[in-house]
């Protein structure tokens, strides 16, 4: 026998008898077996046993079709015709055609003059259209405070178009302004000596709190594997939040009939390694509320975080009271809540492009930085994603939320919010039974499904959009909402007429087919593999919008 052969069998002989090492083997093996089955638990406790299982079966069909649609041609090929049509709808939807068209894809020889290109902007608006935000017949998106305040958030653009609060010493005053945003908003919120910072948007706003909420729980409490919990109405940012950051996420599904998460299933899936709890107020699909207070207690008792999503409530909810509506606390008097998002852009009026995420305290708010003391270019810190960040942007939601004042949102408040309550109130007493309104909606949104089977409520919003009006089509249940806003005010009637026609139509000539029934009900092909195909059709979505 060789030397090495010799040490080999040494070793193994060793290996073999050693009853350390045997030991340590089992140990190892139970200490994984062990976790799995942790992991396991945490997981079925949360999700529940019915909803695992429906898991799995949607995952095992997903790959059972997928595989057929890989092994049958014919049935390959009818999959990829309705993907096909469904991205030329998108194209044409999107993308201008004709002749007249003049298509800028590479710099002019020479710089053009200021009359020209103002010129060619109306030349596009007129060719190409958009969609007449002005007349009302439009759900959210444009957030319009009045032309007197446009006037004066474009003077406040002009006044600091090259400024860059990156650069606080250089633009001191932008820095102030963008202080002075956040503390007006967290005195609102009734916390004036918590923290907070400006972003992009809504989503900006959630993705920095749930940086802060894992990196506060890794710090303090040694969490290497978070989890978040989140209701099935909540924002799609928690998701895309947790996907960026790789945390788990618990879908909780709500109440029917209220339209709030499940308590029970949220204090079921708290675990050692829950990070965050959230909470809307309100959310987007329906515009109601979770009850912040319970979630409160129990963010507070395991100590955990609670994050109240007020995007969309913004500048609506802390007004709410003062405007004689009922409504039920959300804000930082609850205890337990550690952090609230708030869109200055939607009904604060500010510019597009805004949004303040507030922390219950300064502590919080600094596991939201990033720092980077041994860069070579020096030392490095920011507040948020973004590096470079148009004070524009923050002079223009200064000079908004100056304007408007309390009294302003206030009766903002009382107008908006009155007018949803109209919609609400009509849609319950005058569809004869056809139409119910989801929840009991707090605020701006309003949210409605059809009771009649003959109604397709997505249909009805198809027929809908003939008629001008720009709806949000929603699922789970099937249904169509309306964010009423100032804008919305004075189209009430004629909201109610074009929507009992609309109703009456879908029954008396019920097409099946339309924009709102496609994006949403994927047609008989997608089936069970809506969520792969649709998947697919919001690529191609997103391609087209960089398609010149």
């Amino acid at each position: 026998m060789s030397a090495s052969a010799s040490l080999s069998h040494r070793v193994k002989a060793l290996t073999v008898s050693n009853p350390l090492v045997e030991h340590f083997k089992t140990a190892l093996f139970v200490y994984v077996l062990l976790t799995r089955l942790l992991k396991v638990h945490r997981h079925l406790r949360a999700r529940g046993l019915r909803s695992t299982a429906l898991e799995y079966w949607t995952w095992l069909n997903k790959q059972l079709l997928l595989f057929a649609l890989r092994v049958l041609p014919a049935q390959r090929k009818k999959a990829e015709s309705e993907i096909a049509a469904a991205k030329k709808i998108i194209e044409t939807s999107l993308i201008p055609k004709g002749e007249a068209v003049v298509r800028h894809t590479s710099l002019p020889p020479q710089g053009q003059s200021p009359a020209w290109i103002l010129d060619e902007m109306t030349k596009m608006d007129n060719e190409i259209g958009h969609a007449e935000w002005k007349n009302g017949k439009i759900s959210g998106a444009v957030y319009h405070g009045g032309d007197d305040l446009t006037k004066v958030i474009v003077d406040a653009y002009a006044h600091y178009a090259v400024s860059n609060p990156l650069h606080p010493d250089v633009f001191p005053a932008v820095r102030k302004m963008e202080a002075e945003v956040v503390a007006m908003c967290l005195r609102m919120f009734n916390n004036p000596n918590g923290a907070g910072a400006t972003t992009s948007g809504g989503t900006e706003s959630i993705i920095m709190s749930v940086k802060t909420h894992r990196d506060w729980a890794r710090a303090t409490k040694g969490i290497t594997e978070p989890e978040m919990i989140v209701p099935i109405s909540a924002h799609a940012a928690f998701d895309k939040a947790a996907a960026y950051f790789n945390i788990k996420v618990h879908t909780i599904p709500i109440n029917m009939t209220t339209r709030q998460v499940d308590l029970s299933r949220v204090a079921r899936a708290i675990n050692a390694n829950t990070i965050m709890l959230v909470g809307s107020a309100v959310n987007f699909p329906d515009g109601c509320q979770d009850d912040i207070v319970a979630l409160g207690k129990l963010a507070a008792k395991r100590h955990v975080g609670l994050h109240v999503d007020c995007c969309l409530g913004s500048f609506i909810m802390p007004f709410l009271e003062a405007a004689g509506f009922p409504t039920t606390p959300f804000d930082f008097r609850v205890e337990g809540v550690t952090a609230i998002s708030c869109d200055t852009h939607k009904y604060g009026f500010a510019p597009k492009g805004n949004s303040v995420i507030m922390y219950r305290n300064a502590e919080l708010r600094t596991y939201q930085y990033y720092v980077n003391p041994t860069w070579m270019g020096g030392l490095y810190a920011s507040p948020s994603i973004a590096g470079s960040r148009p004070g524009s942007l923050i002079a223009g939601t200064w000079a908004a939320m100056q304007y408007m004042g309390s009294e302003g949102y206030l009766e903002s408040c009382r107008t908006i919010v009155g007018a949803a309550q109209e919609i609400a109130r009509r849609i319950k007493a005058e569809f004869d039974g056809k139409l119910y309104v989801l929840g009991n909606p707090p605020a701006t949104v309003v949210a409605f499904a059809s009771r009649d089977p003959r109604v397709s409520i997505h249909e009805v919003g198809d027929i809908m959009s003939k008629k001008g009006w720009h709806l949000n089509g929603i699922i789970n249940p099937n249904a169509i909402h309306i964010a009423a806003t100032r804008l919305t005010v004075p189209v009430v009637d004629t909201f109610i007429a074009d929507l009992k026609d609309a109703v009456r139509e879908s029954i008396s000539s019920p097409s099946g087919h339309g924009t709102m029934v496609q994006l949403y009900g994927m047609g008989k092909v997608a089936g069970a593999l809506a969520p792969s195909i649709t998947g697919q059709i919001a690529t191609a979505f997103l391609d087209t919008l960089y398609k010149a």
